[in-house]
């Protein structure tokens, strides 16, 4: 059963301007333009980056973004969302390069790349020869707000997931000991690829780490920070690192099953806000 609040997964952008307008050939004065689509929403298989979007089930949409309301009055349109439920199918009449066409699409909730909410009330973790990795999360952010950089801080505000399952994975600490000497300063990094495959999230991690019949573990961060690992002697140190910072586990209970792929990625992320600015909005 789907939970949440529906959402389109689309941002806007108001058509106000009749140049725009007659540009785009939107014959009317109705319509917004689509800027954006989330590469997780349903939309995604029917809408395109500049589709006009000139009605909502039937309902025109005016060109500043508005719907009809109650007799004489106007709402924005993302009021017709709301009225939604998760799983709901929608209507939209579009205009796409002068052809107007009716497509249709199921209204899910968002996919946050970084969850508002951790699961069961604990984080994830991965702990390799002292490389403590989690995935980013708002309370992390939370708890870490001094020490998480600009970058990881904008990439958690306005990234989108480019699948179902993606992760933010960050080496969140470093528990120090001799076989991760010079790395031990390390903390709040984003870990981008592993042994040169591009991280998914946590469980990818952790089964990229297990799998891996080489001579080094090679972890690389954001802005091209590299932490190499001879292999076995990671692994061997690793109790003895857990023994000394009185840890029972090297990860989380959720990483003990077996790893199954079945993210599909889509096109890049792209960034988006509620209202990123004047005229254009998410809805």
């Amino acid at each position: 059963m789907l939970s949440g609040f529906p959402c389109l997964g689309v941002l806007l952008q108001k058509l106000e301007n009749p140049a725009l307008r007659a540009c785009l050939k939107v014959p009317s004065n109705e319509g917004v333009l689509v800027r954006k689509v989330e590469p997780t929403s349903d939309i995604s298989n029917v809408v395109k980056e500049g589709d006009v979007i000139v009605s909502f089930d039937g309902v025109h949409v005016g060109c500043e973004g508005t719907v009809p309301f109650r007799s004489s009055e106007r709402i924005a349109f993302r009021y017709l969302i709301s009225q939604k439920f998760t799983g709901d199918s929608v209507e939209l009449g579009i205009i796409r390069a002068g052809e107007f066409m009716k497509v249709q699409a199921v209204l899910k909730p968002r996919v946050h790349l970084v969850p508002y909410h951790i699961e069961g009330g604990q984080p994830s973790y991965l702990i390799v020869a002292g490389l403590v990795f989690t995935p980013l999360s708002e309370p992390l952010i939370e708890e870490e707000e001094d020490s998480i950089g600009l970058k990881l801080l904008t990439k958690a505000r306005y990234s989108l997931a480019k699948f179902e399952g993606e992760q933010i994975v960050v080496l969140s600490q470093v528990l120090a000991n001799e076989v991760n000497i010079g790395y031990e300063d390390m903390s709040n990094e984003q870990v981008l690829k592993m042994n040169g495959t591009r991280i998914k999230n946590i469980h990818h991690l952790a089964h990229l780490v297990d799998s891996s019949k080489g001579k080094y573990l090679v972890f690389e961060f954001e802005d091209n920070i590299l932490v190499v690992l001879e292999r076995e002697e990671a692994m061997s140190a690793s109790a003895s690192i857990l023994k000394d910072y009185g840890i029972p586990a090297e990860r989380s209970s959720d990483l003990l099953g077996q790893y199954v792929d079945s993210t599909i990625e889509q096109s890049e992320a792209t960034n988006h806000g509620e209202f990123g600015y004047e005229g254009f909005l998410w809805s």
